[in-house]
């Protein structure tokens, strides 16, 4: 008997690799297991679909039953995957008739990552949200749906939101929200947006294009209690954040995009050799044989033992791991993969050098945009960052780039 390959995980990176399997091997089994629907939508859709007024089900692109059809492939949707044995190459799984026990002839792992939270106090803490997947937008969409019918002083549907992080993350959620005609606060203890990732002229220009379309920033603290409001005389937000620096802020809703944490703890449990995420080789194996890895969760050896939380990052690395799977060595090899920040205030386009590559920005603010290069000490072009109407160098730059 012919034991599958598992896949565990239906998002971009688990589908993926299917899509590119099946262009090279049109019979093997497969098998997908999915904790949700596996239902296929495209992730980076969730950060601006407020402003177009999409609901959670006109995101979803491909309906699971559709994708296992055309795939031919087994899918076990709304099933956990408890456990991996490596020695008898199985894994435990929960679905909804009991738990079961299945074999793979190769194991991937496409379990992504996990929205990192950090503490809050105060009776309303629960109520503090992130979204990272269909299901999480869901929620909050149902929040801020429910809350419109509060009659709690919000002009029509309009609502206070308070976004925990200034990351890329934080600043498309801030500028959708924007455009959907909502009030936006963002929390975070650097000094401007984007701080990890963009040069500070470029970050403060990110800056002043949000503030201009009426984002609130709060610089320099954290959130620290959310508390349910008790009604009063005068309507009211439901909820009241205490910041670190003693202010507090009215809202109808606390977003958390503080960034994400590769989704290891299977992988762990399992011996499997983890560090920032799930490390794999060049042609994407795991620490055990016949077990890979990619996407969120993983630790790319050909980006420098780097996670690549990135749409472009996976659909090389599903090329090249399908390739492997069908009997094809293929080392994976990313090329320069700039990433755009969904931010209509001020589009931007970042292409980051290695964080170990020593050097700095060179470059300029201008009327229409701005455009920086990051030169290393023998000055040669690393990476660069473009803004506003410059970012249609982005091709003539990615050639300048060394790898």
């Amino acid at each position: 008997m012919t034991h599958p390959i598992i896949i565990i995980g239906t998002g971009l990176a688990g589908w993926n690799t299917v899509r590119e399997f099946r262009k090279l091997d049109t019979d093997t089994p497969v098998l997908v297991i999915s904790a949700d629907s596996g239902d296929f939508y495209a992730k980076p859709s969730l950060s601006n679909a407020f402003a177009q007024k999409r609901t959670p089900q006109q995101l979803i692109s491909t309906p699971a039953a559709k994708m296992a059809e055309s795939l031919n492939v087994t899918l076990l949707a709304h099933t956990r995957v408890e456990a991996i044995d490596l020695a008898t190459q199985t894994v435990r799984a929960t679905p909804a008739h009991g738990e079961q026990t299945l074999h793979y002839s190769r194991l991937v792992l496409a379990t992504g990552a996990k929205a990192i939270r950090v503490p809050v106090q105060g009776d309303a803490a629960a109520s503090v949200q992130s979204i990272n997947s269909l299901d999480d937008f869901a929620a909050f969409h149902a929040t801020l749906s429910a809350r419109s019918t509060q009659g709690d002083g919000a002009h029509g549907s309009v609502k206070s939101i308070v976004i925990m992080g200034a990351g890329l993350i934080g600043c498309e959620f801030a500028n959708d929200l924007l455009l959907a005609g909502h009030q936006v606060q963002v929390v975070d203890p650097s000094a401007r947006p984007l701080s990890a990732l963009l040069p500070e002229a470029a970050a403060l220009q990110l800056q002043e294009a949000l503030s201009a379309m009426g984002v609130v920033w709060r610089f320099g603290t954290t959130v620290q209690t959310v508390q349910a409001n008790v009604s009063g005389a005068a309507p009211q937000p439901p909820l009241t954040v205490r910041l670190s620096n003693g202010e507090t802020v009215q809202a109808h809703a606390v977003l958390s995009a503080i960034g994400l944490r590769a989704d290891t703890s299977l992988a762990a449990a399992a011996g499997l050799l983890c560090e920032r995420g799930i490390v794999v080789d060049e042609c994407l194996q795991t620490s055990a044989p016949q077990v890979y890895a990619l996407g969120d969760c993983a630790q790319y050896a050909s980006a420098g033992q780097r996670a690549l939380p990135f749409i472009l990052p996976i659909m090389n690395a599903a090329k090249a791991l399908a390739a492997n799977l069908a009997g094809k060595r293929t080392p994976l090899v990313f090329p320069l993969m700039p990433v755009s920040v969904k931010t209509p205030a001020l589009p931007t386009v970042i292409a980051s050098a290695h964080p170990a590559q020593a050097g700095n920005w060179v470059g300029e603010q201008v009327a229409d945009g701005g455009l920086w290069r990051f030169i290393d000490s023998a000055g040669l072009q690393r990476g660069f960052v473009v803004t506003g109407r410059q970012t249609a160098r982005r091709a003539e730059l990615a050639k300048e780039t060394m790898p």
